[in-house]
């Protein structure tokens, strides 16, 4: 929960912070509220009620506090320390109970959910656009990403109401600070949802390319159909009030990235694909937007302030953080050698793409790339949908409710169809979104909160030249993806 439920309600972005435990680009945590409304904290099937319990046992920590006397029970006249021996008589005999939350292995389950996600797709890619080498920038953005999350680590030490990345924006740098990371969830969560049509689009239209609606006089066929097509099947799963269902469906992401990874294994080893492919050494045009791919499949940032605050022991969320790194590297380090192997130059955006149509194992990872987005689109977009209705004062309004999320997936709908470049629009996401949120955010964050960070040493050296860093790649990340978004355009 957010520092303050009322303060949260101010105003319409800051109203739907309240129950921040949706998260997300890769991954997203989504927190349902009593009255069934969603509010960000990152990517992830994680799903929470205002009473505390959620799909996964996910418990805010409950403190054991003195038992209140109520009604006029106490005097006026009664001294401090007669109401201090009143209250050890009426204090019960017992011991503190254990603080609720979360084991270790749960939150590692959780974190890697968050980190699994469809950026696992455009890895291979991502490697082919930058050459051999960039493997090591794959591995120090890993080790950066890790950091950063250590950094909104100790953010969240300064105060224990602390609860989520909009609070830690708040602690640093007030109402300001908490509707400029909100705006930057509440966007990437927007467009996490025109990626997941344009994969719809992109991969259905590989399994049936001949397929076409004739509708009024025209035929619609093509990406554009299929993009149709499934905003159709995923729209009434945006209506519901309680996503608890497709909660536990998507929370297989970490699954579906074991059974994607070895589908392409299968396909390069046994069906005559071969992982003959030399590929390049080094390509420096494409640094920028490598870089801004891996980014994105780190953006679990928005989640990972949620997932300490619902541990039992949050002392132990760096080794968290440690496991859920160190597997997710392996598993895209994995796929981005195989894709890269197996394809070279020729790589499209979605390894999928490349995979032969009529090879079983094909199949299984197409079917399984596409089953994730069906499950999750309503989790990423219930949070925006809330946002907008409290805003709007329209949470109790039904019709008005079911107007603005219908409005919500048209808009998705229309940015899908005017720019179906999924490469293209990750790669902004990762530069314009996911590098202020997951580098540079907690970095100046930190810097605002402990004034202890700000002496000079080489932790401030360091974390200037992250800034740096990152502000260069992320101005020549978007810059570049907005090009070749606008140049894609053009030629369409």
């Amino acid at each position: 929960m957010s520092v303050s439920k009322q303060g949260a309600r101010a105003n319409g972005l800051e109203a739907a912070i309240e129950a921040p435990e949706l998260v997300a680009p890769s991954g997203t945590v989504l927190g349902q509220n009593v009255n069934g409304g969603v509010g960000t904290g990152g990517l992830g099937g994680i799903q929470k009620s205002k009473l505390g319990h959620n799909i996964f046992d996910m418990l805010v920590a409950s403190s054991c506090g003195r038992p209140q006397i109520v009604g006029n029970a106490l005097p006026k006249q009664m001294d401090s320390n007669n109401v201090e021996r009143m209250e050890s008589k009426i204090q019960p005999q017992e011991p503190l109970q254990p603080r609720k939350g979360t084991t270790v292995i749960r939150t590692c389950f959780n974190g890697l959910n968050a980190l699994s996600g469809i950026g696992i797709l455009s890895i291979p890619y991502a490697l082919s656009k930058g050459g051999w080498i960039c493997l090591i920038i794959l591995f120090l953005i890993a080790i950066l990403c890790f950091y950063t999350g250590l950094l909104l680590k100790r953010c969240m030490d300064v105060s224990p109401l602390v609860k989520t990345y909009p609070d830690i924006g708040h602690l640093a740098f007030g109402s300001t600070g908490r509707a400029i990371i909100s705006t930057f969830m509440y966007l990437e969560l927007f467009l996490l949802a025109v990626e997941f049509l344009i994969l719809e689009g992109d991969n259905l239209h590989k399994l049936f390319p001949h397929a076409y609606l004739h509708i009024f006089g025209k035929n619609i066929g093509g990406k554009h159909l299929f993009v149709l097509l499934s905003a159709l099947v995923m729209l009434p799963t945006t209506w519901l009030r309680s996503l608890s269902l497709l909660a536990y469906v998507s929370a297989g992401g970490v699954l579906a990235s074991i059974v994607l990874i070895g589908s392409v294994f299968w396909v390069g080893a046994f069906e005559g694909v071969g992982f003959n492919e030399q590929g390049v050494l080094w390509r420096w045009n494409g640094l920028p937007t490598t870089i801004s791919l891996y980014t994105f499949c780190y953006c679990g940032h928005a989640v990972f302030p949620t997932l300490c605050s619902s541990m039992k022991d949050r002392s132990q969320f760096p080794k968290v953080l440690l496991v859920c790194f160190i597997l997710s590297t392996i598993s895209y380090g994995t796929m981005a050698v195989l894709g890269y192997s197996m394809y070279g130059e020729t790589l499209l955006s979605q390894v999928t793409l490349n995979l032969p149509t009529r090879s079983i194992s094909s199949k299984i990872a197409v079917y399984t790339t596409l089953i994730n987005p069906v499950t999750k689109y309503a989790i990423i977009v219930s949070p925006i949908a809330t946002a907008l209705e409290d805003a709007l004062s329209s949470r109790s309004n039904r019709p008005i409710s079911l107007i603005i999320r219908t409005v919500l997936v048209i808009s998705t709908v229309i940015v899908a169809l005017v720019i179906p470049f999924f490469g293209s629009v990750m790669a902004f996401i990762g530069a314009f979104l996911s590098i202020s949120a997951s580098i540079l955010f907690p970095c100046l964050c930190y810097l605002k909160i402990n004034k202890a960070s700000r002496k000079f040493g080489i932790e401030l050296i360091f974390i200037v030249v992250i800034l740096v860093l990152g502000f260069f790649v992320a101005v020549a990340g978007t810059y570049m993806s907005v090009r070749d978004i606008l140049k894609n355009v053009h030629a369409n």
